[in-house]
């Protein structure tokens, strides 16, 4: 049985098992399914299940899955999420008869990534020993008893590991479909989906997927100072300066800081900087010199240490990649 039907297009199967929550289907749906390139759709996603037919969710209601695990065999990407009736992967770490059955029907190669718990499938297949992972902060010490050869990292929204990538609670699905679509298409296709789905452009991976205060009050007290650096951050700026923007001192800015976004305001700027260089490469003809001056980093050469230990490649290739399609898109 044909599953896909449009060879030119990234092919991602979300793979539904019993128990889901139905806002985690509807993630990667949401952001692959809306990502386009001259109107043109940019991915094919289906939802598949051990076999056809319904599947239970949390909720009072059932989805009824057209495609079995063959859609499995046919994926560029295969996105496994949460399932709240406990399987054997929760229990025992090990897959059932029928999910290892599935998953054995991935091709090498293929990316594949968990929302939430659906992390633990991944950990029972063997797919993470070795590498970093996340999952909901919540089952973290659970997840550690199970999975000793995982390197957890419960404190983040989502983890790359090149094939494999872990995000944590439902929200953070959102962040690791955008950094997908960003990988895969660049910053501007990803943004356009984010402003489309109404959610954040993008939180970086390594910001904290749990604060103590994670709806800030009206009237955040750091924003001013966000504003104010986002104007200028073609400018040297200092964590000083930033705490002026909010009459507090270096200590309090900090700490309120990392209370509202859930990072440190130096690694915040870096992420914005990042992001203002990835526009540029994309949608300017600028030279790398003068998008580093542009985006803050001074010079070429820190432009591209900070390039590579972010994304793995140079601004050049990263230019290569993505400038001539953004044109389209």
């Amino acid at each position: 049985m044909t599953v896909f039907r449009h060879p030119g297009r990234h092919r991602v199967a979300v793979f539904a098992r019993h128990g889901l929550l139905p806002v985690e289907l509807g993630i990667p749906h949401r952001v692959f399914g809306t990502a386009r390139s001259g109107g043109e759709p940019l991915y094919e996603v289906v939802t598949c299940a051990v076999e056809a037919g319904e599947v239970r969710t949390d909720a009072d209601v059932t989805v009824n899955v057209p495609h079995g695990p063959e859609a499995l065999a046919e994926a560029d990407t295969v996105v496994v999420p949460s399932a709240h009736e406990p399987d054997a992967s929760w229990t025992d770490g090990r897959l059932s008869e029928a999910v290892a059955d599935a998953l054995a029907l991935v091709r090498p190669g293929t990316r594949i990534a968990s929302i939430c718990t659906g992390s633990f499938v991944l950990a029972a297949a063997g797919l993470l020993d070795g590498r970093r992972a996340t999952t909901h902060w919540d089952a973290a010490e659970r997840f550690r008893r199970l999975y000793p050869k995982v390197r957890l990292e419960p404190e983040v929204l989502y983890t790359d590991e090149g094939g494999v990538l872990t995000s944590a609670g439902v929200a953070s699905g959102f962040d690791l479909c955008l950094h997908m679509t960003r990988v895969d298409f660049g910053v501007a296709v990803a943004n356009r989906v984010a402003r489309r789905a109404v959610v954040p452009p993008h939180r970086d991976g390594g910001q904290a997927q749990y604060i103590e205060r994670p709806v800030p009050e009206l009237g955040a007290a750091t924003g001013r100072a966000r504003e104010w650096a986002l104007a200028r951050l073609h400018e040297p700026l200092t964590l000083r300066q930033l705490a002026e923007c909010e009459s507090m001192s270096v200590r309090t800015f900090t700490r309120r800081f990392r209370e509202e976004v859930g990072t440190s305001p130096q690694r915040w700027l870096l992420h914005q900087r990042l992001e203002r260089a990835r526009h540029l490469l994309e949608r300017s003809g600028a030279s790398v010199d003068q998008v580093a001056a542009d985006a803050g980093f001074g010079s070429a050469a820190s432009l591209r240490l900070h390039f590579q230990a972010a994304l793995g490649v140079s601004p050049s290739a990263y230019r290569r990649t993505f400038a001539g399609a953004a044109q389209g898109r």
